[in-house]
């Protein structure tokens, strides 16, 4: 058996490019909203059904046009889960609002609605909902509690393109959803994102937060004779060559997701009976939801035996690390949040999770030589 080094993740490779990259340059425009902007916004909606999608400079842009377009301000708050990427938490704060840390379930990573409710007061505004892994979030309750207290909810579906929730695409349940297509993501464009959204208005609004506060993009359609500044905004167009990247993943989309599901299910399938010996938590899917492979994660009893996986795998050529530090306890959080309830299981999570290696292109036999690293740890 081969004892080259596998790493935890490695960018698919679509296959037009190059070629589509050789479009760009030899055109006239790598600045955005060219042709490639079109047609990887057409696939990108095809994919999730949103009736609008805005491609943007990454999942961070999206996020932060959420925060705009939802007028955040000083006298705001926001709920964001504890276990999360700090721009989650960042791109509302940057709006002066008041991030509140909610707590998740061990069951998903997700977060917990009791923890929402909980959380909740009359300054509520919006609840940023993570759906880890791609998994979905417990939405039929979340959406309850924002339509009883009327607040917003944004989709921070950095894992999830082409998950689903009772047969409805993520990213599309809230208010506003958002995506990644950083190199570590399913689908990718080196770094890039999308905003999903399914308001009219708010999608007008949007096209001009994203290119600077102008409406360039009605001039771009012939609706205007010259654009003009209109409204706050910055800039979150992606180049051109970031769209070209990104259109030619999107034609593969099927194929990259059957190589990580393919992957995904091999550990799903080979590790049950190892993880019932040794007190080990799987990655679990319930059966209304349909995952992205995005990731694949198990827990350990202790964090000391979580460091001691890790360094057993390290040991074998196999790259397994852990994940998100939570945000609640960190300096930032600290300082421009507050936690109403202890996140007890957000620090219990944080410190015992571990990712496999997932990636379309790992071999069978890589798949197995991770199997064969983990089942001969015991706790």
């Amino acid at each position: 058996m081969s004892t080259d080094r596998i790493i935890f993740s490695r960018p698919f490779r679509a296959r037009r490019e190059l070629a589509n990259l050789e479009t760009v340059l030899g055109s006239d425009q790598s600045h955005g909203d060219g042709p490639f902007t079109a047609t990887a916004t057409e696939k990108l909606k095809v994919i999730t059904g949103a009736p609008h999608a805005l491609l943007t400079t990454s999942c961070t842009s999206a996020l932060e046009m959420a925060g705009l377009l939802l007028q955040l301000g000083p006298d705001d708050e926001v709920i964001v889960p504890s276990f999360a990427f700090t721009s989650t938490a960042t791109a509302m704060a940057l709006r002066g609002a008041t991030c509140v840390f909610a707590d998740i379930d061990l069951d998903t990573g997700n977060l917990d609605p009791e923890s929402v409710a909980a959380a909740v007061t009359e300054r509520t505004k919006a609840v940023v909902v993570i759906h880890y892994g791609g998994v979905a979030a417990d939405m039929a309750r979340l959406l309850a509690l924002a339509n009883t207290h009327g607040f917003a909810i944004v989709e921070d579906n950095a894992h999830g393109l082409g998950g689903r929730w009772q047969g409805r695409p993520l990213g599309t349940l809230g208010s506003l959803g958002t995506l990644s297509f950083h190199d570590t993501k399913n689908v990718h464009c080196g770094e890039g994102g999308a905003l999903l959204l399914t308001d009219e208005i708010l999608m007008a609004r949007a096209e001009i937060i994203r290119e600077k506060g102008t409406d360039r993009a009605r001039f771009l359609r012939g609706a205007v004779d010259k654009y003009s500044w209109q409204d706050i905004g910055s800039s979150y167009l992606p180049s051109e060559l970031n769209a070209a990247v990104l259109d030619a993943q999107l034609d593969e989309f099927d194929t990259i997701q059957a190589g990580r599901h393919r992957v995904w299910d091999a550990y799903a399938a080979a590790l049950p009976e190892w993880a019932a010996r040794n007190d080990i938590h799987l990655m679990t899917v319930p059966a209304d939801r349909e995952h992205t492979a995005h990731l694949y994660y198990l827990r350990t009893p202790t964090e000391e035996r979580r460091d001691d996986l890790i360094a057993h795998l390290r040991a074998r050529g196999i790259v397994a690390p852990f994940h998100y530090v939570p945000l609640d306890s960190s300096p930032a959080g600290l300082k421009l949040g507050r936690t109403p309830h202890p996140c007890v299981r957000s620090a219990k999570f944080s410190g015992t999770v571990v990712r496999l290696p997932l990636w379309p292109d790992l071999t069978d036999e890589q798949v197995g030589r991770v199997i064969e690293g983990v089942t001969e740890f015991t706790v």
